[in-house]
């Protein structure tokens, strides 16, 4: 599979699931913040099924 993640949608991927992640243990406690392990993830795959579903892509290099 075509990766379509670019480098600067991975950073903020990356921050957005360690903040979720963060949740878990500060701030509310809920289970909720578990949904930023797959975001990390996907981030650090480099391909999202959603933007491969709409056929975007924020990787420069990757394009065709």
């Amino acid at each position: 599979m075509e990766k379509n993640i670019g480098s600067v949608d991975k950073v903020i991927r990356v921050l957005v699931g360690l903040v979720l992640i963060a949740l878990v243990f500060v701030g509310p406690q809920t289970p909720w913040g578990w949904i930023g392990v797959p975001v990390i993830l996907i981030a650090l795959v480099g391909i999202c099924p959603l933007y491969k579903i709409i056929g975007m892509s924020t990787c420069k290099t990757c394009q065709k």
